[in-house]
């Protein structure tokens, strides 16, 4: 079996194997209180701005960004022409592009000249409004006129919010309650630098490492109480500088923090000799660079919008494949005895067991729930091989996508007798779980499907959580269609 270092015999899974995380009551006392080690820093821990609040002043500051992004784009349409329709629907096409396109996402560094290059591309987006309406067909230079009025004044707006934000900041008003992972040398030196430039709206209220922190901020507990730490300081970012940690400790570290809603920036390893990443998600603290971990996947209001599609194709899909459904239960019907539906419990989003509904293409057995299935298993029946080579028999489960228990997109859901299994010698197999499991995914469409490496498809699951998009999911579906004619084709 092409199943890496994990054994699936039959049978119950050794006592003491299965992954179970410990509960609160069960984690050591407060890691503010007598459970840290005493360290050389005598400083008094501090009491944190709630995180809550630190957030909600974000989100104002936010929003009164997009207040003056509106007033200066409306005052550059305004000193370059009359007022229209055509203009009207400019203004409103350039907000929405800046918001879609995440520039309302503060960074840590506000400067407007920057982001010049970036916001004139927002800007230049929907200029097609303009120049392929009637206004500009009769009057083409004032079209680009209108364009470069909103460019000027969106920048001119951004540096005047962006002085008065440098200002609340420096005052401590939008101070954001942050944690330093690394209480080594750089993690010391940001949280200095920090400290002496509030600009960035940062205030490190403490270390997380497992090693003593000298002088600055003091440590909070080691690296694997950082959940604790998390959840009692209501933390608002995150910075993971160098610490001794193993990196697979550290990955774990922030995706939990990924998971209590913190933003997580990383400092990049060989950053002093230029091999920093840069791009939008790249901030900078007084030459120290920043990288911002991404979760888009991770959001509320991103799965709102997923969840919308999961609902309206599968719904839809259920209606056009009706006529096959049902060619297909009578032919599972008259393949062996037993029903026509296999259920199965499976384990779904954050651990949380669902019942997985298949076309049967196995001859009854009690087996199911510890037997890992194989290509050539002789229990499968004729119908069964033939469904299980196209993926038919995976058609029932949009009824699962449908009544929310998963996803189009996500990674494929197992029993739970494999997920303790696997959780236990599979370095983040229990991380593929932040997102609903899906009908196909981005393991499957690599070919990583029945008996293959479960290494690696957790690799690719993870890689589909830390990298998700609309798109990525579109291409996904496409690519599953076009595996499944490829087979269909085979068998011809």
């Amino acid at each position: 079996m092409a199943i890496d270092d994990v054994t699936l015999t039959g049978g119950p899974a050794p006592s003491g194997q299965a992954a179970v995380r410990p509960t609160a009551a069960e984690r050591p006392a407060s890691v503010l209180g007598p459970a840290v080690a005493p360290t050389p820093n005598p400083t008094p821990t501090p009491t944190a701005t709630p995180a809550t609040t630190g957030r909600r002043r974000t989100r104002v500051a936010a929003v009164g960004v997009a207040v003056a992004d509106a007033a200066g784009v409306a005052a550059g349409l305004a000193l370059t022409g009359t007022p229209s329709w055509p203009i009207a629907l400019y203004l409103v096409g350039i907000l929405l592009t800046l918001l879609v396109l995440g520039e309302y996402r503060l960074r840590l560094t506000l400067r407007a000249l920057a982001d010049a290059p970036r916001l004139v591309g927002r800007v230049l987006l929907p200029s097609a409004i303009l120049v392929l309406s009637p206004f500009a067909l009769d009057q083409p230079n004032r079209a680009l006129t209108r364009v470069l009025g909103a460019v000027v004044g969106l920048l001119v707006a951004r540096a005047v919010a962006y002085a008065v934000l440098r200002i609340l900041r420096q005052r401590q008003v939008l101070a954001e309650p942050t944690v330093i992972v690394g209480a080594g040398t750089i993690g010391t030196e940001l949280a200095g630098l920090l400290d002496q430039h509030r600009q960035y709206g940062l205030s490190v209220v403490g270390f997380v490492d497992d090693v003593p922190a000298f002088g600055g901020p003091p440590l909070l507990g080691g690296i694997g109480e950082l959940e604790d730490v998390l959840a009692e300081l209501d933390v608002a970012r995150l910075i993971v500088a160098f610490t001794p940690a193993r990196d697979e400790t550290l990955v774990r570290v922030i995706r939990a923090a990924t998971r209590h809603d913190v933003v997580v920036h990383i400092v990049p390893r060989f950053f002093e000799v230029g091999l920093a990443p840069s791009g939008a998600d790249v901030d900078q603290v007084w030459g120290i660079p920043l990288y911002r971990v991404k979760r888009a996947a991770l959001r509320a209001s991103v799965f709102r919008v997923k969840r919308i599609g999961d609902v309206v194709l599968s719904a839809t899909a259920l209606a056009l494949l009706s006529p096959l459904l049902a060619v297909l239960a009578l032919l599972v019907k008259r393949s062996s005895p037993g029903p026509i539906l296999f259920r199965q419990v499976r384990i779904g989003q954050h651990g949380r067991p669902i019942e997985v509904l298949k076309f049967r293409t196995m001859r009854l057995n009690d087996d199911s729930e510890v037997t890992w299935s194989v290509s050539d298993d002789e229990r499968v029946t004729g119908v069964g091989r033939w469904m299980r080579r196209l993926s038919l028999d995976e058609l029932p489960q949009f009824v699962n996508v449908l009544r929310g228990d998963m996803s189009l997109v996500g990674p494929r859901p197992e029993r739970p007798y494999f997920v303790n299994r696997f959780s236990t010698v599979i370095p983040g197999y229990g991380d593929r779980h932040r997102l609903p499991v899906g009908l196909t995914g981005l393991a499957q469409v690599h070919g990583l499907r029945g008996d293959t490496s479960i290494r690696e498809r957790a690799r690719f699951d993870n890689a589909y959580v830390e990298h998700w998009s609309p798109w990525l999911d579109l291409t996904i579906m496409i690519r599953t269609l076009t595996s499944v004619v490829r087979q269909a084709r085979k068998g011809d």
